[in-house]
């Protein structure tokens, strides 16, 4: 489905997590990833960190969380779910002091409250079980796209179109009762239409970012990319797979990009010199 792009839809993004801080702004940051998106009237919550500290730059920031329209889960990771038990302590505590508090929506794929484990750590994955969220949320779970304003769409699952990425599995994951190596078919991400083109919002992109990117671009009609934001999954990645995304970005040509959370310094480096790279932060605001 394609939406006709209001004129001036106003698009504004908070940073409440990401691994880094910027000089003299003084917000938390930890190895995880909360943004705050706000597209007209409508306000998304995607992700939720590693611990509390998204509410207490949310605080600091004076955005009020009960507020949200949705909970965007990107995939069931630790650094991108365990922040919820603490968003379920403000709902609850708001609830008890009669506090205005929407019921929000949460769309995620269905396995991303699945078991994910790592034999030697042990459990990764979300603390808060389906059933639980259910009485919190309005819970959506969906492997096909779900829009969630004209011009906001959640991806649903990813379809893994280039063998250079999304290659090895990280742990183990529970299908049909039986454990298996987990390749996060659950990974997703975020694609919000604008008059400059599509900005495609992600978590950590192990379904692959240029993946994401492709189908971004099938579901919404649109060829154009202005900004990607989130995490590229580039932690020591292997050369074909470093060579082959720089070469993607240098064809796609987007305005800019703002990599963070999940990708290392020799990346940016790499991705730096066929694009326009930007710094990113706990408490950065971007508005497009």
């Amino acid at each position: 489905m394609k939406y006709n792009i209001k004129e001036e839809n106003k698009i504004k993004l908070t940073i409440l997590i990401d691994n880094n801080t910027i000089i003299d702004r003084y917000f938390l940051a930890e190895p995880g990833l909360s943004f705050y998106i706000e597209e007209d009237d409508k306000k998304i919550l995607f992700d939720v960190g590693y611990s509390n500290a998204f509410l207490i730059n949310a605080q600091k920031m004076r955005i009020n969380l009960l507020d949200s329209d949705y909970v965007v889960i990107s995939h069931g990771h630790l650094d991108h779910t365990w922040g919820l038990p603490h968003l379920i302590n403000l709902i609850t505590e708001a609830v008890i002091e009669k506090q205005p508090c929407k019921k929000a929506e949460l769309v995620a794929h269905p396995d991303a409250f699945s078991l994910k484990i790592i034999p030697e750590i042990g459990p990764i994955g979300s603390i808060v079980s389906v059933n639980m969220l259910n009485h919190y949320f309005s819970l959506k779970l969906s492997q096909k796209p779900r829009w969630l304003t004209p011009n906001v769409v959640f991806l649903g699952e990813i379809p893994r179109k280039y063998d250079f990425e999304a290659k090895n599995p990280i742990g183990k994951t529970m299908k049909e009762g039986e454990e298996i190596d987990d390749y996060l078919i659950d990974d997703t991400a975020i694609a919000v239409r604008s008059s400059r083109g599509l900005i495609v919002i992600t978590g950590c992109s192990h379904a692959g970012i240029c993946n994401i990117v492709e189908y971004a671009r099938q579901i919404c009609q649109e060829d154009k990319v202005y900004d990607i934001i989130g995490g590229f999954h580039l932690l020591d990645p292997s050369q074909e797979q470093i060579e082959n995304t720089v070469k993607y970005l240098e064809n796609l040509n987007p305005d800019r990009i703002h990599a963070c959370h999940c990708v290392d310094l020799p990346s940016k480096i790499a991705l730096s010199r066929v694009a326009n790279l930007v710094e990113v932060g706990s408490g950065i605001v971007i508005e497009y």
